[in-house]
């Protein structure tokens, strides 16, 4: 049964009333008392629901005789993996050809009415004369409800992305913002993994039709009408060409929480012949839309890189003449949204910039705000507010957001009120809470000499590098012609022992220390068999954390508190446990790729990079004079956030002819920690109750 509410929203700023006389005497040598917040009432705008699930919204307005249609799924993030650019390629292509029109009797057909229509990975945007609309609602939803993703289009849009992909690589800009995303968020998340020509090469027809037909769906969409039509014609046209559009089970989709750097990072990706460095400083932000702080936060982040007069700017543009803008601002999502601080500078005054703008940063999160410069920033969004308001879509978004995010009905008329209620003392615990100095991701992209200016703004003292899509960067020799890593891997299972003995292990257990501060030292103790494995840290007389799998399920425990692992997770310590991995790696769902060879502590090693879908989760040096491994760097989501872990094998110890790692050194957040393994027993009995996840 549909559904039928009208909200009185306005479009109407109404003028504060002047009070006293005009001619009465004015002291002004006192500055006037601030009135009361203006009143808002935005449009009028009408929603309802079809019986398919399709919520309809219409703002009329009957000034031009023009209408627009913009439908919108929502729907949760999606992760592409090895397919990355797939989603994007199902939005493009819909328009590309339906069951009963080509591309170009779409393309003749809106021509013909002066009209226009595009399609992207969230929906359908249409717009034309009003007594065009029938005409155009016929082909945008077929459109909707009938596209055939052509295979000969998609090659045409797979050659063009990957042609510009390779301007991509060269762009600072674009190589900044892949790399703040995907240091942000992580390569394994929806928003931070990238979109490269691997990845691009292994779209399907398969996954866009398979895109299309779980995520366009009527129930998770929205339909919003605006422009000279009356309601009673939007109700039958909504009716009319998308009551027919079918139901479906949307999942849902949902992912680890992206963490904060334990310290300071500096990333760095090196583009030659950059002249000027693309700098952005970033961390992930939990703030949904709507949430209590969300305006306190925008007054705090436009004082601080929101509009021409804001700290960031004046400091770096108009005090220092380091760069044309500086900017920052905080990103509400429903899922993750992010802190960004950006700018494009000068070579030669990259480090002087990261000082400004860490320093404007930090000012802005320990230091009084004034009342006066509260007041010229509320009246710089109030204004914003106001002007956006000419435009009636401005009251479609409203009604949408209002919707989408579960907002209250009255949110958008108060707005204003509660803007003009913001405190000092809202902004500062807005500034304590959102930001994080101390925890940054510093980006850039630009000029591979620059990167020696900047080791002092990490916590490690080093600078690490990226490649053009957002994956570690290594300058790296070729590898002998034809040699693979298969054969890195081989000779590494020779120099252990041999396949033959490996494979006589049917359980282990092996037993280490490590000092983790001053005189405080823990045990690790882990252990494998057929059935499961599990992995122990005991200190301070306690078990301080400890991980279990067994079969396909896996748990971890700290402090006391279990948690059942993700089949992620629980993969990652099987292949960690199996002595055979590197043989196994399938298995696991993992590739590796042999990139070249490189000297790393006057060892030649080859250089092994692993991958999961299509983002490399771990690169591995082998001494390429005994096969054994002897380094490996990858990235790790704990409690404390993500963190890049090195780790150098600087001594095996032989057990019954195969050879252990017995003196590791690791490097995780910039914090050194030395493991010596006393034992490693083969063969010996694993007990249930080490590994039980019951």
């Amino acid at each position: 049964m549909n559904r039928f509410t009208m909200n009185r929203i306005t479009l109407t700023l109404l003028a504060a009333t002047l009070s006293g006389s005009l001619f009465c005497q004015i002291d002004r040598s006192q500055a006037p008392e601030p009135g009361p917040a203006p009143e808002i009432r935005i449009g009028d705008f009408t929603q309802f629901e079809l019986d398919n699930g399709l919520t309809v919204i219409l703002v009329e307005n009957h000034k031009l005789p023009r209408i627009t249609y913009r439908l919108t799924v929502d729907r949760d993030p999606i992760f592409e993996g090895g397919h990355a650019g797939y989603v994007s390629f199902a939005g493009s292509q819909m328009r590309k050809g339906t069951t009963s029109r080509s591309k170009a009797e779409i393309d003749e057909e809106i021509d013909q009415i002066g009209a226009s229509l595009s399609t992207n990975a969230r929906g359908i945007y249409g717009s034309c004369l009003t007594r065009h609309s029938s005409t155009l609602l016929s082909v945008l939803s077929d459109v909707l409800l009938h596209p055939t993703f052509p295979e000969e289009e998609m090659e045409k849009e797979r050659k063009q992305t990957l042609s510009g992909l390779e301007n991509a690589v060269t762009d600072a800009s674009s190589i900044s913002g892949t790399l703040a995303s995907a240091i942000t968020y992580g390569l394994k998340h929806p928003y931070g993994e990238p979109i490269t020509p691997t990845t691009v090469k292994e779209i399907t027809r398969d996954d866009m039709v398979d895109y299309y037909g779980t995520y366009f769906r009527p129930e998770v969409s929205y339909l919003v009408i605006v422009g000279d039509i009356d309601e009673a014609t939007a109700r039958i046209q909504a009716e009319e060409y998308f009551g027919a559009w079918e139901q479906g089970e949307v999942p849902e989709n949902r992912y680890p929480r992206p963490g904060l750097a334990s310290a300071n990072r500096v990333c760095f990706a090196p583009v030659t012949g950059a002249v000027q460095s693309v700098i952005k400083v970033t961390w992930p932000v939990f703030l949904k839309p709507g949430h209590p702080d969300a305006l306190p936060v925008k007054v705090m982040s436009s004082m601080l890189g929101g509009f021409f007069g804001s700290r960031l700017n004046q400091n770096l543009r108009e005090a220092h003449a380091y760069t044309y803008g500086a900017r920052a601002s905080i990103q509400s999502d429903p899922w993750v949204g992010s802190f960004t601080a950006s700018t494009s500078v000068r070579n030669d005054v990259t480090d002087s910039s990261l000082v400004q703008i860490m320093l404007e940063i930090e000012r802005m999160a320990a230091e009084s705000i004034s009342d006066s410069e509260l007041t010229f920033v509320k009246n710089f969004l109030n204004g914003q507010f106001a002007r956006s308001l000419e435009k009636p879509e401005t009251v479609a978004r409203f009604a949408l957001n209002t919707e989408r995010y579960n907002l209250p009905s009255n949110y958008y008329e108060n707005y204003l009120a509660a803007l003009d209620a913001v405190t000092v003392e809202d902004c500062e615990r807005a500034a304590r809470n959102y930001l994080k100095p101390e925890n940054a991701n510093i980006t850039i992209a630009g000029a591979r000499e620059v990167a020696d200016l900047l080791t002092g703004f990490a916590a490690s003292g080093e600078v690490e590098f990226f490649g053009p899509f957002g994956s570690p960067l290594l300058d790296l020799d070729p590898a002998p012609e034809g040699m693979e890593a298969s054969d890195v891997f081989a000779a590494n299972i020779a120099a252990v022992g041999g396949e033959q003995k490996l494979a006589k292990v049917k359980s282990y257990i092996e037993t280490a220390s490590m000092e983790v501060g001053p005189g405080m030292m823990v045990t690790l103790t882990k252990g494998a068999c057929a059935d499961g494995s599990f992995q122990l840290v005991e200190g301070m007389g306690m078990v301080l954390q400890e991980t279990r799998v067994q079969g396909d399920r896996g748990m971890e425990i700290s402090q006391g508190q279990g948690e059942a692992m993700d089949a992620e997770k629980v993969s990652s310590a099987q292949r960690e446990a199996d002595l055979l991995q590197l043989l196994h790696l399938d298995r696991y769902g993992i590739s590796a790729t042999l990139l070249g060879m490189e000297t790393v502590d006057e060892k030649s090693c080859y250089v092994v990079s692993l991958l999961q879908d299509g983002g490399e989760i771990e690169r591995q040096w082998y001494d390429s004079a005994t096969g054994l491994l002897y380094q490996s760097i990858r990235s790790e989501s704990g409690p404390n956030g993500s963190t890049v872990i090195t780790s150098k094998i600087q001594a095996y110890m032989e057990v019954k002819g195969l050879q252990f790692p017995a003196h590791n050194v690791v490097n995780a957040g910039g914090q050194t920690m030395e493991i010596h393994v006393s034992s490693v027993a083969l063969n010996k009995k694993v007990k249930l109750d080490q590994y039980s996840v019951d």
